[in-house]
Protein backbone atom coordinates (compact mmCIF):
# COMPACT_ATOMS: atom_id res chain seq x y z
CA UNK A 1 0.00 0.00 0.00
CA UNK A 2 1.16 3.49 -0.85
CA UNK A 3 -0.02 6.50 1.09
CA UNK A 4 0.10 9.93 -0.54
CA UNK A 5 -0.23 13.31 1.10
CA UNK A 6 -0.39 16.51 -0.95
CA UNK A 7 0.46 19.97 0.28
CA UNK A 8 1.13 23.44 -1.06
CA UNK A 9 -2.25 24.48 -2.39
CA UNK A 10 -3.71 27.90 -1.76
CA UNK A 11 -5.23 31.08 -3.14
CA UNK A 12 -3.03 32.97 -5.58
CA UNK A 13 -3.38 35.67 -8.20
CA UNK A 14 -3.24 34.99 -11.90
CA UNK A 15 0.26 35.10 -13.31
CA UNK A 16 1.94 33.93 -10.14
CA UNK A 17 3.48 30.59 -9.21
CA UNK A 18 2.79 27.79 -6.77
CA UNK A 19 4.50 24.49 -6.02
CA UNK A 20 2.61 21.42 -4.90
CA UNK A 21 4.28 18.57 -3.07
CA UNK A 22 3.20 14.98 -2.64
CA UNK A 23 4.88 12.87 0.02
CA UNK A 24 4.68 9.11 -0.43
CA UNK A 25 5.08 6.35 2.11
CA UNK A 26 4.56 2.61 2.31
CA UNK A 27 5.89 1.56 -1.07
CA UNK A 28 8.89 1.50 -3.38
CA UNK A 29 8.48 5.08 -4.49
CA UNK A 30 11.49 5.22 -6.78
CA UNK A 31 10.09 2.47 -9.02
CA UNK A 32 6.62 3.94 -9.47
CA UNK A 33 5.23 6.27 -12.13
CA UNK A 34 3.63 9.27 -10.46
CA UNK A 35 0.98 11.62 -11.73
CA UNK A 36 -0.90 14.80 -10.97
CA UNK A 37 -4.55 15.18 -11.83
CA UNK A 38 -7.04 17.95 -11.13
CA UNK A 39 -10.78 18.29 -10.83
CA UNK A 40 -12.73 21.51 -11.09
CA UNK A 41 -16.29 21.79 -9.75
CA UNK A 42 -18.75 20.02 -12.01
CA UNK A 43 -16.02 18.63 -14.24
CA UNK A 44 -14.32 15.31 -14.75
CA UNK A 45 -10.94 14.61 -13.18
CA UNK A 46 -8.30 15.42 -15.79
CA UNK A 47 -4.68 14.53 -16.32
CA UNK A 48 -2.14 17.27 -15.64
CA UNK A 49 1.33 15.73 -15.61
CA UNK A 50 3.17 12.49 -14.97
CA UNK A 51 6.71 11.33 -14.40
CA UNK A 52 8.17 7.90 -14.94
CA UNK A 53 10.48 6.05 -12.57
CA UNK A 54 13.43 7.24 -14.70
CA UNK A 55 12.26 10.87 -14.95
CA UNK A 56 10.51 10.97 -18.31
CA UNK A 57 7.80 13.60 -18.10
CA UNK A 58 4.42 14.06 -19.75
CA UNK A 59 2.05 17.02 -19.70
CA UNK A 60 -1.42 17.90 -20.81
CA UNK A 61 -1.57 20.49 -23.56
CA UNK A 62 -3.25 22.94 -21.21
CA UNK A 63 -0.26 23.11 -18.85
CA UNK A 64 2.67 22.33 -21.14
CA UNK A 65 5.28 25.04 -20.88
CA UNK A 66 3.87 26.37 -17.60
CA UNK A 67 3.97 23.39 -15.22
CA UNK A 68 6.91 21.18 -14.33
CA UNK A 69 6.71 17.81 -12.62
CA UNK A 70 9.73 16.44 -10.80
CA UNK A 71 10.57 13.86 -8.19
CA UNK A 72 13.09 13.47 -5.37
CA UNK A 73 13.50 9.80 -4.61
CA UNK A 74 15.61 10.57 -1.54
CA UNK A 75 12.57 12.30 -0.04
CA UNK A 76 9.88 10.05 -1.57
CA UNK A 77 8.29 13.21 -2.91
CA UNK A 78 6.91 14.37 -6.24
CA UNK A 79 6.45 18.05 -7.04
CA UNK A 80 4.37 20.12 -9.40
CA UNK A 81 5.80 23.55 -10.09
CA UNK A 82 3.06 25.73 -11.54
CA UNK A 83 3.99 28.99 -13.22
CA UNK A 84 1.91 31.64 -14.99
CA UNK A 85 -1.20 30.41 -13.27
CA UNK A 86 -4.57 31.15 -14.84
CA UNK A 87 -8.07 31.24 -13.32
CA UNK A 88 -8.88 28.11 -15.33
CA UNK A 89 -6.21 26.24 -13.36
CA UNK A 90 -8.50 26.47 -10.32
CA UNK A 91 -9.23 22.94 -9.12
CA UNK A 92 -8.51 20.34 -6.51
CA UNK A 93 -5.16 18.81 -7.40
CA UNK A 94 -4.56 15.13 -6.71
CA UNK A 95 -1.35 13.18 -6.59
CA UNK A 96 -1.49 9.57 -7.77
CA UNK A 97 0.78 6.54 -7.95
CA UNK A 98 0.70 3.78 -10.54
CA UNK A 99 1.57 0.41 -9.04
CA UNK A 100 3.18 -0.78 -12.31
CA UNK A 101 6.80 -0.69 -11.20
CA UNK A 102 9.42 0.39 -13.73
CA UNK A 103 6.76 0.97 -16.34
CA UNK A 104 8.22 1.88 -19.73
CA UNK A 105 5.10 3.81 -20.69
CA UNK A 106 3.56 6.34 -18.33
CA UNK A 107 -0.21 6.36 -18.45
CA UNK A 108 -2.31 9.49 -18.49
CA UNK A 109 -5.74 8.11 -17.58
CA UNK A 110 -6.89 8.27 -13.99
CA UNK A 111 -8.10 4.67 -14.00
CA UNK A 112 -4.51 3.47 -14.44
CA UNK A 113 -3.50 4.86 -11.05
CA UNK A 114 -4.01 2.78 -7.96
CA UNK A 115 -3.21 5.14 -5.12
CA UNK A 116 -4.46 8.65 -4.56
CA UNK A 117 -3.93 11.48 -2.14
CA UNK A 118 -6.70 13.45 -0.53
CA UNK A 119 -6.23 16.45 -2.81
CA UNK A 120 -5.20 20.05 -2.29
CA UNK A 121 -7.20 23.08 -3.41
CA UNK A 122 -5.65 25.57 -5.81
CA UNK A 123 -7.61 28.74 -6.46
CA UNK A 124 -6.38 31.32 -8.96
CA UNK A 125 -8.02 34.71 -8.84
CA UNK A 126 -8.14 37.02 -11.83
Amino acid sequence: QVQLVESGGGLVQAGTSLTLSCAASGGTFSSLPMGWFRQAPGQEREFVAAISWNDSTYYSDSVKGRFTISRDNTKNTVYLQMNSLKPEDTAVYYCAADSYQYATVVRTVSTAYDYWGQGTQVTVSS
